[in-house]
């Protein structure tokens, strides 16, 4: 069961609901229903699936209906045909149609939402304004003061939890906001251009610090953004969208390299692939790799192998008769210990390295690294050649 997912929603805005539905299953633009109906079209035909623990960044240019679907999460706005599934309590609801107490507990204990402009309350302190749903739900003092310290620390804001949110940054208040949605323990994050109104390295930084919470509390986030550079550093999945329809979804990988139309094509073409393609994309697969006996070969001249045991596992390294080091990097950044790289002949990483780490990784090997599984299995190589036609977006060459 997905965590939230849309059902083939429509969402319009006017009194001729009707008309417009009608124009919609005929495939009609949004200029076209509103010259046709005078109503305007919010979203039309969109399924989406969000699953449990994802960061999900629906972006588009603004008036594309990404803050659109994600109100309706949370029902903020209503549905005209389609169903909104969230999970609550184990179950899946359609908060599209549900009764008005169904949707007050979903909106009190599984969605909670952060805006744009914070909406925090410039009369209560940084602490009462965390707290706030909680005391709506009627938690005692010492309980709700002992889950707002927790949510302060989280974000780096214990020694301001007396204070007034105009005492504060904007950066120091997207914070405020944050805790206050993660006191409530929501499972379901709901993030309207929360950072949008930032200075970018304010922005930069919280980004990081958001994707570094999330490594720790493992929600499930819907982020709106306009900003493909923090759609892709955010998002285990990005759904693109245009005139009130999903016209691509999927992994920054999948829409860098194969975009769906001129549409997604315009968005990634100034893209940087550094940060975006990982070592799953951009490496030979171990499949494809050449065999001697339990050894796979590395090289064209057959002079240099690596040992691996009946899983799959490297062992060690042969320097044509000559045993080699083999020296292990860790994560996706591809961390590794300079002595250890500067002894290193050939260098094991992550599958899903990072073509940038890629880089600084084969500045002290000539031989290709060697990337593995989670389970430390070969899965494949990436050289020279691999990380070229990863810059040059050319991967099926």
């Amino acid at each position: 069961m997905a965590a939230v997912e849309f059902r083939n929603i429509d969402i319009v805005f006017g009194a001729d609901q009707k008309g417009a539905l009608k124009l919609i299953d005929e495939g009609r633009t949004r200029d076209e229903i509103l010259a046709a109906t005078g109503t305007v079209l919010g979203a039309a035909g969109v399924s989406l699936a969000v699953e449990r623990g994802e960061i999900c960044v629906l972006m588009g240019l603004s008036g594309s209906g990404k803050s659109t679907i994600l109100r309706a999460i949370n029902r903020l706005n209503e549905v005209a045909r389609g169903e909104v599934l969230v999970e609550h309590n184990g179950a899946a609801i359609d908060v599209a149609h549900c009764d008005e107490a169904t949707l007050r507990d979903i909106r009190m204990h599984t969605v909670s939402m952060v805006f744009q402009q914070f909406g925090l309350l410039p009369w209560r302190t940084v602490r009462d304004n965390v707290g706030f749903g909680l005391e709506l739900r009627g938690m005692g003092a010492a309980e709700r003061n002992r889950i707002v310290d927790e949510k302060l620390a989280m974000v780096g804001l214990t020694n301001w939890a007396g204070k007034y949110t105009s005492e504060l940054s904007g950066g120091m208040q997207q914070r405020v906001g944050l805790a206050r949605a993660f006191a409530t323990d929501a499972e379901i994050l709901l993030m309207d251009e929360p950072f949008s109104a930032l200075d970018p390295l304010i922005r930069d930084k919280l980004q990081d610090e958001l994707l570094d919470l999330q490594r720790r509390i493992h929600k499930t986030i819907v982020f709106v953004s306009h900003d493909l550079d923090e759609a892709l550093k955010l998002g285990n999945k990005i759904a693109i969208m245009e005139g009130g329809r999903i016209v691509q979804a999927g992994t920054a990988e999948d829409i860098l390299l194969r975009p769906a139309n001129d549409y997604v094509a315009e968005f990634v073409k100034h893209m940087n692939p550094l940060n975006v393609l990982r070592g799953t994309a951009v490496m030979r697969p171990a499949a494809s790799l050449a065999r001697e006996g339990d050894s796979v070969v590395l090289d064209r001249d057959g002079r240099v192998k690596v040992k691996v045991d009946p899983e799959g596992r490297p062992l060690s390294l042969d320097l044509d008769g000559r045993a080699g080091v083999l020296a292990t990097a860790d994560g996706e950044a591809g961390v590794i210990d300079d002595k250890l790289a500067h002894d290193a002949d050939c260098i094991v990483a992550p599958v899903d390295l990072k073509l940038k780490a890629a880089i600084e990784l084969k500045r002290h090997t000539d031989l290709p690294i060697l990337l593995v599984d989670s389970l430390g299995r070969l899965a494949g190589l990436c050289d020279d050649d691999e990380i070229y036609r990863g810059l040059l977006r050319r991967l099926d060459g």
